[in-house]
């Protein structure tokens, strides 16, 4: 599991990426939410990111779907 470390506790980087799809108001796209993450100093591989976002579907928390061959668009599920 990846970790995202504070000054005081440590975060899962899948709960940081669902708070920041929240942030973005539920609906966002693949690019603009690894650029939000990476104006707060936070990188984090592709493949990373990808199995983040396969988890958070598998538990219902999020749907992605492809925009075009190279995008995704990720949205809350209510």
């Amino acid at each position: 599991m990846l970790f995202i470390r504070s000054i005081s506790m440590n975060y899962p980087i899948r709960n940081v990426i669902f708070e920041r799809i929240k942030r973005l108001g539920g609906v966002t796209t693949d690019l603009d939410l690894i650029n939000s993450l990476q104006k707060d100093n936070i990188s984090i591989l592709e493949d990373d990111f990808n199995k983040v976002l396969l988890d958070l579907e598998i538990f219902g928390l999020i749907r992605v779907g492809w925009i075009t061959k190279e995008r995704k668009r990720i949205e809350l599920v209510n």
